[in-house]
């Protein structure tokens, strides 16, 4: 988890939040990680982060059954060409049953998948590149609508 929060903090204009005690986040957030495209460093307004990292199962989120110790999850973003290449479904009709505790495994992410989100749950050998790969790529289309949103001349409100 700690190398692939090092990665994204390495990307440029990358900004990772870690709520912990103190912060304004619920502490049901606490060691949890949000990956924002923020090249001024300030978290954004409005806009979801492009990936997360989640430490423990959450009221409407268990399985992935992250309660148990050493369990987490990246959650992370992708275009629709890019999630049926990995899920070989569409993100708005999924219909396979998956075993989404499953370690190692890009899935579609169990509550968020038919918008386009895909998950694995402690990344290993397998697919620990694919994860950092597609935080690149997610990261590099945060970077692009930052960039629409402030082009020279773009009506703002």
């Amino acid at each position: 988890m700690e190398q692939i929060i090092a990665t994204v903090r390495g990307f440029d204009g990358a900004l990772v939040v870690v709520p912990g005690p103190g912060s304004d986040a619920p502490e049901l957030a606490w060691g949890d990680a949000f990956f924002y495209y923020a090249p001024d460093g300030r978290m954004p307004l409005n806009v979801q982060p492009y990936g997360t990292i989640v430490t423990r199962n959450y009221p409407d989120d268990t399985a992935s059954d992250l309660d148990p110790p050493g369990r987490w999850r990246v959650n992370i973003h992708v275009d629709r060409a890019t999630f049926r290449e990995l899920t070989g479904e569409e993100p708005r009709l999924l219909s396979r049953r998956r075993d989404h505790a499953a370690a190692d495994t890009v899935l579609p992410h169990p509550v968020y998948g038919e918008l386009g989100w895909v998950c694995v749950v402690n990344p290993g050998e397998n697919a620990t590149d694919v994860v950092v790969r597609l935080l690149r790529d997610a990261h590099d289309a945060s970077r692009a609508r930052f960039d629409r949103r402030h082009e020279p001349g773009r009506p703002t409100g």
